[in-house]
């Protein structure tokens, strides 16, 4: 195996940390394409996946300018992380009413479920996915990987493990120990939060 390639990013970051944006744009050229091919097999959108590839190099750029990239000779890794985080954080961020199936089959969203959207009831809806959001994010990193990308980016459990580099296996697991902490963190919560929903 050649080890020429992680030397050769090396040299072009430090050029270009040096003030050369023509190293910069070698680096942009080098692994635009790959970058963008990850990215679309994630999202599946042609426009969501240009304007993400474009998100990736501006964190590039922000993170080697601020003296904080320390991906010594792995920059194809690193770079490829940011690409896969990122078009992770676009399907947290963007789709607003996911399915997500608890441990004993319920949908979370069952309760969520109005005849009619009153201002309260959409306020109701708002706060309680605010929640959901903040429960996902507390979930250690690999759990909260595999619950997204099951349940907001509607990959199969083989599309998880080939994305994450697991096995099947792990794939499940990790969204099985998903699933059992929401379900506690709901339940410590649970009181507390429907007197707050529904006062008497």
């Amino acid at each position: 195996m050649s080890k020429r390639i992680g030397p050769k990013d090396s040299e072009l970051i430090t050029q270009y940390r040096g003030g050369s944006e023509a190293a910069f744009e070698m680096l942009v050229e080098k692994y635009q394409s790959r970058v963008y091919t990850t990215i679309y097999l994630i999202v599946k959108d042609q426009g969501v996946a240009e304007d993400l590839l474009q998100d990736v190099f501006i964190k590039v750029v922000q993170t080697l300018n601020s003296d904080k990239y320390n991906e010594e000779g792995k920059f194809q890794p690193w770079l490829m992380r940011i690409a896969h985080n990122l078009a992770i954080d676009y399907f947290r961020k963007s789709k607003r009413y996911p399915t997500i199936i608890m441990e004993d089959g319920a949908n979370l969203f069952n309760t969520l479920r109005f005849a009619e959207e009153t201002v309260e009831d959409l306020q109701i809806k708002e706060d309680t996915l605010e929640l959901v959001r903040k429960l996902i994010d507390e979930l250690p990193e690999s759990q909260k990987q595999v619950l997204i990308m099951r349940h907001y980016m509607d990959l199969s459990f083989q599309e998880i493990a080939e994305q994450t580099g697991v096995s099947i296996n792990t794939a499940l697991g990790r969204m099985r120990y998903a699933l059992i902490n929401m379900r506690k963190k709901m339940k410590q919560l649970n009181f507390a939060y429907d007197k707050n929903i529904y006062p008497k």
